[in-house]
């Protein structure tokens, strides 16, 4: 009877063990489990940053001492822009998207000719240099992928504008000094705008195509033209815009897919300019409470 009751001990033992193994190896499934379950999820939270080298870009924002003094950062410190206290609140990445965001509204600090404020980058050929630019007979190239994030509507329920890129005129100081010029600014060629969804492109034409060669200098000889806006309506997606310039020539276009071509004497008789490129925010209005953030992916130039 003793022998009979040590084999049911023994019996029940035996399976309180392997009852406890199994648990144990559940525990440990389930353990393992839990773990990779969190790795995917770790896995899955990358964060994403503009492809965008700024070692040859100044910005400048809408922030400083009223007109003519809106604060500008050029490289090397512009390199640092997502840990600058001055930078950070107008330009900054936007992480989830892999953007770096151009925020503008219309503060006081503007450059010295203009009304309106930016957040807008400003071609440097050489770091922190603004007296060496390109013409077009130096040719010149420019990649954007960009997006429009946030902007505020007018009265009228229709948004507010902003230019998201430019070719921007510069005088040599002999020039400036030939037509008595207080600074080296020249009008700018080529507007890029984003205008109620769609990107409008304007460009700066003669007003008389018989003036001379210092008469055309002065901002007076040159008027805009009507301006041409692509079919496409982009809306608050990414698109693509490319510049390309070359001697007497200018091709504008719209995600690979759209082309503008000038080439008129016009367009010819800029060569006389020196040139540079400018990609941003540029935002077109004073209205109190506006404001507009751009997204730029990636950017790139030759010439």
């Amino acid at each position: 009877m003793k022998c009979f009751r040590k084999e049911i001990v023994g019996f029940i033992l035996i399976i309180f063990l392997s009852a406890n193994a199994i648990c144990q190896d559940m525990t440990n499934s389930v353990t393992e489990s839990d773990v990779k379950v969190e790795k995917r999820k770790k896995k899955k939270k990358k964060y994403k940053l503009p492809k965008v080298d700024l070692s040859h870009w100044k910005v400048t924002i809408p922030e400083g001492s009223g007109k003519g003094g809106a604060i500008s950062v050029a490289p090397p410190e512009i390199l640092d822009y997502a840990t600058n206290e001055v930078l950070k609140p107008y330009m900054y990445n936007d992480s989830t998207t892999g953007a770096i965001t151009f925020y503008a509204y219309p503060s006081k600090a503007t450059t010295a000719n203009t009304k309106y404020s930016r957040s807008e980058l400003r071609e440097q050929m050489v770091p922190g240099e603004d007296n060496v630019n390109w013409t077009f007979a130096d040719g010149g190239y420019l990649r954007a992928k960009m997006a429009i994030d946030e902007i505020t509507k007018k009265d009228d329920g229709k948004y507010h504008t902003a230019i998201i890129a430019q070719i921007h005129g510069r005088l040599t100081n002999e020039q400036k000094e030939l037509i008595g010029q207080k600074d080296n600014n020249a009008p700018p060629i080529l507007k890029i705008y984003w205008k109620d969804g769609k990107i409008r492109v304007k460009t700066k034409v003669l007003k008389y195509s018989g003036v001379s060669a210092e008469g055309i200098l002065l901002k007076e000889a040159w008027g805009d033209d009507e301006g041409r806006s692509f079919e496409e309506e982009v809306g608050f997606r990414k698109f693509v815009i490319e510049v390309k310039v070359s001697d007497g020539k200018m091709v504008v276009s719209l995600n690979k897919n759209e082309f503008f071509v000038y080439d008129s004497q016009s367009i010819k008789r800029w060569g006389v300019f020196e040139n540079y490129f400018k990609v941003g925010n540029y935002f077109q209005t004073r209205d109190k409470g506006a404001y507009a953030k751009v997204n730029l992916y990636e950017l790139s130039v030759e010439h």
